[in-house]
């Protein structure tokens, strides 16, 4: 029993931590590096990501530099940044490639805002599914008479624990990238 409660607080955690991965995708008024993952560039008829075929550097708060490693792939760089429509401005001086990110408008601020919301949300369910699956593998436990309805009764309550310290952090995150987003 004590081996699914570990189990819990391991996929709860996981929950929290995709939550916090998808969070630095969000798109605020400061340069991430994290936008540009997924960004796939044909690297000599292969698709290969951006991260892999070129340096990427934050020299200032809103702008990102991309060199790739070889000079050849400039255009190919710029089509894939292109295509994947981020909402910055290019531009390519024969060594690299910069970003600049514009100032973010008041709605758009809300609608992050909102979108941040949306993701906590899931992550609390992501949180609570795992609490859902636990408590069902506990009830199958007591129904076969490997544990006690006071023990039972222990382990809802200590799985209820561990659901609201997870819940709690993902709403420390969620409150933290708020604060991110707002920021002008």
């Amino acid at each position: 029993m004590k081996d699914l409660l570990s189990d819990a607080e391991h996929r709860m955690q996981g929950a929290v931590d995709a939550t916090v991965h998808d969070f630095q995708k969000f798109r605020t008024g400061r340069a991430n590096p994290m936008i540009l993952e997924g960004i796939m560039v044909n690297y000599y008829g292969v698709p290969t990501p951006l991260n892999q075929v070129g340096a990427i550097s934050v020299p200032e708060a809103r702008q990102l530099m991309v060199s790739p490693y070889d000079k050849s792939l400039l255009g190919d760089v710029e089509k894939a940044i292109l295509a994947a429509d981020l909402g910055v401005s290019l531009g390519n001086d024969g060594n690299g490639i910069r970003l600049t990110f514009p100032q973010m408008t008041e709605d758009r601020r809300k609608d992050l805002v909102k979108m941040v919301h949306a993701r906590a949300e899931e992550g609390c369910v992501a949180v609570r599914n795992v609490r859902r699956d636990i408590l069902h593998k506990f009830h199958a436990a007591e129904k076969e008479k490997e544990i006690t309805e006071d023990e039972m009764k222990s382990y809802e309550k200590k799985v209820q624990e561990i659901t609201d310290r997870f819940v709690d952090k993902v709403h420390e995150v969620q409150k933290a990238k708020d604060e991110e987003v707002l920021e002008v």
